[in-house]
């Protein structure tokens, strides 16, 4: 452990690949694919064994920062202060490159382990000891990636060659290398190759290296983006209007770390590490690293079956049945279903666009969607109106807000509500209602021990979660949907 390194955590993915159980706004990191606790959960945990929780980053976007603290309620004094928002995606670069900004604002010998927040990995001592070898790349100036052994002629991962002649640093049976090669997904042919070759390694994705030294890399590789970034930092750090900060954000050129800066650079170094991992990229993958019954399928929820095998059989609530399915893919969620043969699962991720260019809202969230203060979840639609059930959490409030396009009518089923409306306080009990005009400033609280529920009935020409000014909120959000 140093006192200076800081895990970052890139959690702004959209997670097509697994819908319909991820959405663009409730993506594959917000998911319980292994054991009791979230990708993202794990990916945290995971970082504690080598810095403390306060040192944490977490790098998003608006439309995903309130499911995120919500996951990571655990750690919520810790991390409360340590989320850098992007307005929009950038990808990679741009990501990491605006938090170490921030971190040199903070720490100028910050040193930065970045891990994707949607991955999987075991052997925790494997790890530590992988992440102290890169400690000591990184404080001699090397840019750090760790590469991982193929198991399988794999198509859809980069492939990182090293150079063994030379060992850089070593570490028990770890040893660092310079990259003498980065190579973009490869055909079938080529993957056979290099996995029977045993010279080339998956990229992971995951990096370590002083903040100092990547911002370097990022200026002399990528000026345009450096000085775009720089730009958009100032302005966060000065407190300037979110509009004027998006609109300087979508300047910033979209480039990837690997390409725009790893593969120029000549201080990339790579580990071979020795923990098991897997990026879980799409629902076939999913047997790589959840348990299967005798018959080889991955069961979960309420799943009855006769006599299929080798399948991926999800349910959410209602009970699902499945007879004598082979090789299949069958995911029910409450608002849509998914079944498709494994070989084709890559395939969901176009299916989503499919659905995004209908304007179909299946691809973007739940109808529960969870906020730092509770949940809502929409019960029935139509033009113009709509209606929730809306949970707010003792002692939660909403933000103090308006809409332009749409009056709300509240009716609390449970607990008692605080309600500001205007320049009026009200406390509503069950049974009790208000409604709330157009255009009128208005807040719910939940002042009470339990947990309350109302629900609310929109109405107007515009019902999108868009459709808000905030004046005042709890969790300092910018601009999105409650």
């Amino acid at each position: 452990m140093t006192n200076h390194l800081y895990p970052v955590i890139l959690a702004g993915g959209s997670g097509t690949r697994f819908w319909p159980l991820s959405r663009h706004l409730y993506p594959k990191q917000l998911l319980r694919i292994i054991g009791d606790e979230t990708l993202i959960q794990q990916t945290v945990r995971r970082v504690l064994s080598c810095a403390s929780p306060d040192r944490v980053f977490i790098s998003t976007n608006p439309g995903q920062a309130d499911s995120i603290r919500v996951q990571l309620g655990e750690w919520k004094s810790d991390l409360k202060d340590n989320y850098v928002i992007e307005p929009i995606g950038r990808n990679t670069a741009p990501a990491i490159a605006l938090v170490a900004a921030e971190l040199l604002r903070r720490d100028p010998e910050a040193m930065m382990l970045v891990l994707p927040a949607d991955h999987v990995v075991t052997g925790e001592k494997a790890f530590q000891a992988a992440v102290t070898l890169g400690m000591q790349l990184a404080e001699k100036g090397h840019l750090v990636t760790f590469g991982i052994k193929p198991t399988r002629p794999e198509t859809g991962y980069g492939y990182i060659q090293p150079n063994r002649r030379t060992t850089l640093a070593k570490k028990g049976r770890l040893t660092g290398h310079p990259v003498a090669r980065f190579v973009e997904k490869p055909n079938r042919t080529k993957a056979a190759q290099y996995l029977k070759g045993g010279n080339y390694f998956w990229n992971s994705g995951m990096f370590l290296w002083k903040a100092a030294t990547i911002r370097d890399e990022i200026n002399r590789h990528q000026p345009q983006l450096a000085k775009a970034v720089q730009k958009v930092h100032t302005l966060m750090t000065s407190g300037a209007d979110p509009r004027q900060i998006e609109a300087a954000y979508k300047k910033v050129p979209s480039v990837s770390i690997d390409n725009g800066v790893m593969e120029l650079s000549s201080h990339a170094a790579m580990i071979p590490v020795g923990f098991g991992w897997s990026d879980v990229g799409n629902w076939s993958s999913l047997e790589e690293v959840a348990p299967r019954d005798k018959a080889g399928n991955v069961v979960s929820g309420r799943v009855v079956d006769m006599d299929s095998s080798n399948s991926v059989l999800y349910a959410d609530r209602r009970v699902v049945a499945t007879i004598g399915l082979t090789d299949m893919v069958v995911v029910d969620t409450p608002d849509a279903t998914l079944i498709c043969p494994k070989s084709r699962s890559q395939d969901v991720k176009q299916m989503v666009e499919i659905l995004k260019q209908q304007g179909a809202p299946e691809h973007l969230e739940h109808v529960t969607v969870f906020r730092p203060w509770g949940s809502y979840t929409v019960l029935e639609e139509g033009p113009g109106y709509k209606v929730k059930r809306v949970t707010v959490n003792p002692g939660g409030r909403l933000s103090l807000q308006l809409h332009h396009k749409r009056s709300e009518h509240w009716v609390v089923i449970t607990g008692t509500a605080r309600v500001t409306r205007g320049d009026d306080v009200l406390h509503l009990q069950i049974g009790q209602s208000t409604a709330i005009p157009v255009e009128t400033p208005h807040r719910l609280e939940n002042p009470g021990t339990e947990t309350l529920h109302i629900i609310e009935v929109q109405n107007g020409p515009y019902l999108g979660e868009d459709d808000i000014v905030r004046f005042q909120d709890d969790y300092g959000r910018l601009g999105r949907a409650r």
